[in-house]
């Protein structure tokens, strides 16, 4: 009896045991299942709040562009000008409201991507230009032609000043009819008026292609404001610029 009885005793303890086994191991699956979820759970925070980081970035550069640029595609024309160097007319262009960018290259030629070097030698045939980007909400191509033919002399031939050859010839690459017809009516105005003591010889030719000169080329004026040739050619139109067209200055 008292054998038998202690029989009983060690299957108690034994399942007694592997009942406490299996808790500790039931407990540790669901440990583990809990550390599993509070990764997953932080990591899971973690990616929404980069997200809402990015999305709000996102917002406010899109603010700050509007804000910079408050204009629709429809509204942006391009025109390119040849009035003799290309720093003088980039350095004009660039103060007038309504301009959104302007950059200095070649056009008219029959090279492809030329040098500055190869343009000087009046052997490629492109014309030193001006390309100009406008909002013509702002501004007008009627306006930016006012502005071409007060800046530089439209009536001598491949020259304006002491800067001599077919690169620097005055010439219109228009884009459309309505630039080519807005070119042609201000320079048979400005003849019949006499305004200029000789004719206007400044060339109307469609636009074809635009190469971007080198960079050492673009904002040329503000970054060399010291330099003699800035001082004596480019200074003085902008001088008359800002004089004759005093409410039209960016701000």
């Amino acid at each position: 009896m008292s054998q038998r009885f202690n029989q009983m005793n060690m299957c108690r303890l034994a399942n007694s045991g592997t009942i406490n086994r299996n808790k500790i191991k039931s407990l540790l699956i669901l440990f583990q299942l809990i550390t599993v979820f509070v990764i997953l759970s932080d990591a899971y925070s973690e990616i929404i709040n980069k997200k809402n980081q990015m999305e709000s970035k996102s917002i406010l550069t899109s603010a700050d562009k509007a804000s910079d640029q408050p204009i629709s595609s429809s509204t942006v024309d391009t025109i390119t000008l040849g009035g003799g160097c290309f720093w003088c007319v980039e350095a004009v262009y660039e103060m007038l409201d309504g301009v959104l960018k302007v950059e200095s290259g070649y056009s008219g030629g029959t090279v492809k991507n030329p040098a500055y070097r190869e343009v000087s030698t009046g052997r490629t045939g492109h014309a030193e230009v001006a390309q100009i980007t406008f909002d013509n909400s702002k501004t007008s191509v009627e306006e930016i032609l006012k502005v071409f033919f007060t800046v530089h002399d439209p009536t001598t031939l491949n020259r304006q000043g002491a800067d001599v050859g077919t690169q620097y010839r005055s010439v219109i690459f228009y884009r459309n009819e309505q630039q080519r017809t807005t070119a042609k009516s201000i320079i048979n105005d400005l003849n019949n008026e006499h305004v200029y003591t000789n004719p206007i010889v400044t060339q109307l030719a469609p636009f074809t292609v635009f190469y971007r000169a080198e960079d050492y080329h673009q904002d040329y004026y503000n970054q060399n404001k010291e330099a003699p040739y800035c001082k004596m050619v480019i200074q003085p139109k902008l001088e008359k610029f800002e004089k004759v067209f005093k409410d039209r200055l960016k701000h």
